[in-house]
């Protein structure tokens, strides 16, 4: 049974939420991924998290979902526009590798970084370089709608030729001409035309290169999200994503070129995350001082706390990073996954009517999501649960399980220093649970545990408050901190092992 209704998002071409509504059966989603010459830093993985809630929750809202994102290989200059040298080519120079080398491995790295948040892989995985003819048979048939000119050997698109060219980004196209930098590329007739197919760079010695129509060379890079995009989903489909920075230019230049070839309108939904800010602005590579996955683990932040963190803010508004702020995550994870552990033990397997009430119990966490992704009252809403007794611990963990569909928390998984030691029982006695947090413990200091906890609770029951407190200060003592769970059950965490 999945949760149904209405799914609001905000659209960046209409700048308004609006109800979503697909193409057809299947919701087709492209995401723009790495340029694979150094690794993904924090501020870059915090767009393919909240990517990662919209294919959640579009699953978890019954639709079928077919997700794109490709690898960018080549063709990405150090600059957005037409300027700089290829990123790749950076990448190489520094480590003394080849451009080839850069991007298996820091492709492979980024897989790993995403695995670790528990981002799910997209559908399809494509290559820039793997898709070069597909990306040349795009050129052509723009040049034969005539959106093309070539000038010094390179192949530009022509963007008086698409009167809508500046109105996705809201560009004045005559205001930003006229303060345009006097170093632009002198080839272009107009500032905003961009590379389709490079034959000429100012920076030699490209490694990668291609036979073409126009020359051996290699392609511009907005030129590989359209050709690639348009190969798996088709020349029209439901959602486009990435981060707000590639409004102005990258998508400005997608959308363009995709409806210039094809004569129809290219994507519906376009959806971009904010930036995560570090000091006074953006995180970013060109900075030199950016925090990657590894920087979060050398400070034993696990990495599902990081996307603890990035629900503290919705992925419209920017995000502050501080140490404080992310330890404060991990420990709030902590917290919540503990306080789940304790209301859903003893949880069996949920019947017809307790899935209903499971679903009832989560209508506060569906509407947040359905207000555009809104994680930061998602997340208020699951913490709400844990204060509920009432529905019972498998109605309760089945709640819980069906919002991590979403949250990819893991909240239903053990921390992974935690340790049960023993959870027995027998008839007349209530059972006892011990949990280290720390490793096991010895036989005899366990034993001890369980029988202490065991008298307190018949103490308890006999209303010799006397005797149960003393015991709870004798567990204390040794370490352990007592719940009494609303099953019954009396939980002893061992925190001092």
């Amino acid at each position: 049974m999945a949760p149904r209704g209405e799914l609001f998002l905000y659209n960046t071409a209409t700048r308004k939420k609006e109800e979503f509504t697909p193409l057809g059966d299947v919701v087709g989603m492209y995401a723009c991924g790495p340029t694979v010459y150094n690794y993904a830093h924090i501020g870059n993985l915090r767009t393919y998290v909240f990517e990662d809630v919209l294919k959640r929750a579009l699953l978890a809202f019954g639709y079928k979902v077919k997700h794109v994102e490709n690898i960018t290989d080549v063709g990405h200059l150090a600059s957005d526009a037409d300027e700089g040298e290829d990123k790749m080519r950076q990448g190489a120079r520094r480590e003394k590798k080849t451009v080839w080398e850069i991007a298996d491995f820091y492709a492979s790295a980024f897989k790993k970084d995403i695995a670790a948040l528990n981002v799910t892989e997209p559908d399809v995985w494509c290559k820039a370089t793997d898709h070069i003819g597909d990306m040349i048979k795009l050129v052509e048939r723009l040049e034969r709608n005539g959106f093309t000119y070539t000038a010094n050997g390179n192949v530009y698109f022509d963007v008086s030729k698409f009167p809508r060219y500046g109105d996705f980004a809201r560009l004045n196209l005559e205001e930003q001409q006229a303060g345009a930098r006097v170093d632009v590329d002198e080839s272009k007739k107009s500032p905003f035309d961009f590379v389709l197919w490079f034959t000429k760079s100012k920076f030699g010695e490209q490694e990668m290169l291609w036979d073409s129509p126009w020359g051996r060379g290699y392609p511009g890079w907005h030129l590989e999200c359209s050709a690639m995009s348009i190969k798996y989903l088709g020349e029209q489909f439901d959602i486009h994503c990435g981060g707000i920075d590639h409004i102005p230019v990258h998508h400005t230049n997608e959308i363009a070129q995709s409806e210039a070839a094809t004569g129809k309108k290219w994507v519906n939904w376009w959806l971009h995350g904010a930036f995560l800010e570090q000091g006074s602005g953006k995180m970013a590579k060109s900075s030199g001082g950016f925090l990657t996955m590894a920087a979060l683990a050398k400070r034993d932040v696990p990495a599902l706390a990081y996307r603890m963190f990035l629900y503290t803010a919705h992925y419209r508004s920017p995000l502050k990073f501080s140490w404080e702020g992310v330890e404060g995550a991990a420990q709030g994870l902590k917290n919540l996954k503990r306080s789940i552990a304790s209301v859903t033990a003893g949880a069996g397997k949920p019947t017809e009517e307790q899935v209903v009430a499971a679903e009832g119990l989560l209508e506060p966490f569906y509407d947040a999501i359905r207000d555009d992704l809104n994680m930061p009252q998602a997340l208020a809403a699951v913490w709400s649960l844990v204060r509920r007794n009432d529905p019972g611990p498998t109605v309760l963990r089945e709640a819980f399980g069906r919002a991590d569909e979403i949250l990819g928390l893991d909240l239903l998984v053990p921390d992974s220093d935690e340790q049960v030691i023993v959870s027995e029982g027998a008839e007349g006695v209530p059972e006892v649970r011990v949990v280290s947090v720390k490793g096991a413990s010895d036989k005899e200091t366990v034993a001890r545990i369980v029988e202490a906890a065991r008298e307190r609770k018949k103490a308890r029951k006999a209303k010799d408050f006397a005797s149960a407190d003393r015991l709870r200060d004798e567990l204390t003592a040794m370490g352990v901190e007592i719940r009494d769970l609303p099953d019954g059950t009396v939980e002893c965490r061992l925190v001092h092992a």
